[in-house]
């Protein structure tokens, strides 16, 4: 298992009361919770979207992204997901992370002030040079779209 050490800070220090720094769950965790840095509590009505804080900033090192992606249990079980799944924290940002949420479900959803929201995967990063060409190589499946294949 790869690590690489991402440095952290707390945007107002004075203000992390009843928050923690991201962190996996268990030792088999890909990704790392991210907390709420709600002052009160904020009620997400069915179909509305907010920006949620999370008091800090990240210096992550040349050649890493941070994914933000949603929680599964709270897809599931409350229809709370991302705006912008999975949201690309790039390397050179060092502003304050903060969290892009929808609720797609039927019922209210209150997010307090600690709350597990979203979680961070840490990922490598390669980029790309695009070469035009005229043609290219033919495949089986062609030009075939979303669902050319079938149900099944």
């Amino acid at each position: 298992m790869n690590e690489i050490n991402i440095q952290f800070k707390w945007i107002n220090p004075n203000k992390c009361e009843g928050l923690s720094v991201p962190s996996y769950e268990t030792a088999g965790s890909a990704g790392l919770d991210i907390c709420a840095a709600v002052d009160g509590d904020v009620e997400l009505q069915p179909g509305k979207r907010v920006l949620i804080s999370t008091n800090f900033a990240v210096a992550i090192p040349p050649g890493y992204e941070i994914q933000v992606r949603p929680r599964s249990g709270l897809a599931i079980k409350h229809g709370i997901t991302l705006i912008n799944s999975p949201g690309t924290i790039d390397s050179d940002y060092r502003g304050e992370v903060k969290v892009g949420l929808i609720n797609l479900g039927e019922q209210a959803f209150v997010i307090r002030r600690g709350d597990r929201i979203a979680q961070m995967i840490v990922s490598a990063v390669t980029r790309a040079d695009f070469e035009v060409v005229t043609a290219l190589d033919e495949t089986a499946r062609g030009a075939g779209g979303f669902g050319h294949t079938g149900l099944q």
